[in-house]
């Protein structure tokens, strides 16, 4: 789902005071991982990812891989901070 500018512009706001709830460490993308990011977008839709390496375009990558496999939206990232958005359909 491709997000408009206006919703983009939204969930940036709310997600504005959001504190990381998942953070990467030495071990990158696991599955581990994969499953906390889901929970905690079934519990909060709109959550934010911290991955802790120097690497920009690894971080990227992690990032996408993240909302590819659980088929969320990128709203932005700041750093090594990624703001990720999923509807519950519920």
């Amino acid at each position: 789902m491709a997000l408009t500018p206006k919703t983009r512009q939204e969930l940036k706001a709310r997600a504005h005071h959001l504190k990381p709830v998942v953070l990467l460490g030495q071990h990158g993308l696991t599955d581990a991982v994969l499953k906390e990011v889901e929970a905690a977008l079934l519990a909060h839709e709109l959550i934010k990812v911290k991955y802790a390496t120097l690497d920009r375009e690894a971080r990227q990558q992690t990032f996408l891989a993240i909302c590819s496999k659980l088929k969320a939206d990128c709203v932005q990232t700041i750093g090594n901070i990624a703001v990720i958005f999923r509807k519950n359909e519920e």
